[in-house]
């Protein structure tokens, strides 16, 4: 990769094979390369030249269990060894792929703005969760999903699932013909059973990516199912130090601010409990009143919930029900500040029987762009940040969830 100011070069760009993987690797790459074409008059704007790379992980085409290959790590570490290498000067993951465990000489250079990210249910003669007959077989290959799934409707049949999306939505009854496509070029170690499910899991941000969205029947709400931290999110990775001047004004361009925080929490609450791939952790976090959160509201309620929300930069656990406690917690963001950033997690046991959540918040900094040191006021956000997702990680194991879960099942692979 080229240094500062001496123009541009052609940039490649590792993903994996997978079709949900290329999407996102070429929807990033034109972002990119039209945050560098906009630079201001004057500026080095050589522009950037991306090209794909193709680059085939330990867990593509094989339908082993994540739990049994190691977990996320697999996908992640072949990716980074390659860029490591220099057989390619970025790479782009989902984030709730990557470990969180850095990796010395990379960087996440570019955290662009974040997709829906709750999970979908795509069911069969498009049936809701509720509507699922007793008994019916849902397919999912995540512990996350499956305890969940358990805890809302404990008569189902959870499946365990491997593949990429189509191959995932083919196993559906009735989707197997409705045009989901491929996966080429990474192809299945064996032929896959079709439509011997009723329903599978998905995750909304990976269907939408790729015009699929139409096959979800029901986007399961936050009560139901959090998300896996991260999910929904994407990373650009490349080596430290390495960023041409279009690069650098692409990735700050292209770079989201409330998804870099929220991300950031969410992973510092996986770090902090040591959590690996098989651990049933959900989280979601997100800067109070952003636009872009979930439209679908929600109190927390039910036993097992920890949140109080206080108006200086700590955030301290107590007990609350309902629409109290949620109350209390948007009084207290819009009298003290807009910057507010809350995270939710919940531990959940295997068989769906018992659950441990906490929801913090904690005040940030101005935002970015104000008078005073800006790039300061930035680090401190991503500081605060990391402080909330370790102190929700702490009430949670305070509270339990290390007797409801192995939390550390399966630790993901260094990558």
């Amino acid at each position: 990769m080229t240094t500062a100011g001496t123009g541009a070069r052609r940039l490649r760009l590792g993903t994996r094979g997978s079709r949900l993987a290329l999407t996102q690797s070429r929807q990033v790459a034109e972002a990119l390369r039209q945050a560098a074409a906009a630079g201001a008059p004057g500026e080095d704007s050589g522009g950037l030249s991306i090209d794909l790379v193709t680059v085939r992980t330990d867990g593509d085409g094989d339908r082993t269990p994540l739990r049994q290959l190691g977990g996320v790590g697999v996908f992640a570490a072949r990716l980074r060894h390659a860029l490591l290498d220099g057989e390619v000067d970025l790479v782009v993951h989902s984030f709730k792929d990557l470990p969180t465990q850095p990796v010395e000489g990379l960087e996440v250079i570019c955290v662009p703005p974040r997709e829906d990210p709750r999970d979908a249910l795509c069911a069969r003669d498009g049936l809701t969760l509720a509507a699922l007959p007793e008994g019916a077989r849902v397919g999912t290959g995540s512990p996350r999903r499956a305890a969940q799934l358990l805890a809302a409707r404990p008569d189902l049949e959870v499946v365990d699932l491997r593949g990429n999306v189509p191959t995932r939505l083919a196993r559906v009854r009735g989707l197997e013909a409705v045009g989901v496509g491929t996966d080429e070029p990474v192809a299945p170690s064996r032929a896959d059973v079709a439509g011997d499910l009723d329903a599978v899991v998905l995750a909304l941000s990976g269907l939408r990516r790729l015009g699929l969205e139409h096959c979800a029947s029901e986007v399961l709400d936050l009560e139901t199912m959090l998300p896996a931290p991260a999910q929904g999110a994407l990373a650009v990775e490349a080596r430290a130090g390495e960023r041409s001047t279009a690069l650098a004004r692409a990735v700050a361009a292209l770079d989201d601010e409330p998804t870099r925080l929220a991300v950031t929490a969410e992973r510092a609450l996986m770090a902090r409990l040591g959590a690996g791939c098989a651990a049933p952790v959900g989280a979601w976090a997100r800067l109070r009143g952003d636009s872009r959160e979930p439209r679908k509201e929600h109190a927390v309620h039910g036993t097992g919930w920890n949140e109080e929300f206080r108006g200086d930069d700590t955030a301290v656990a107590g007990t609350g029900q309902g629409a109290g406690a949620a109350g209390r917690g948007g009084s207290t963001a819009s009298r003290c500040s807009p910057r507010v950033l809350a995270l939710r997690a919940v531990v959940t046991s295997l068989d769906g029987d018992r659950e441990v959540g906490c929801e913090l918040s904690t005040e940030l900094p101005e935002a970015p762009g104000g008078p005073d040191s800006p790039g300061d006021a930035a680090a401190e956000a991503v500081r605060a940040a990391e402080a909330l997702g370790i102190r929700v990680a702490e009430v949670l194991v305070e509270d339990g969830a290390g007797e409801t879960v192995d939390l550390h099942a399966n630790k993901a692979r260094r990558g």
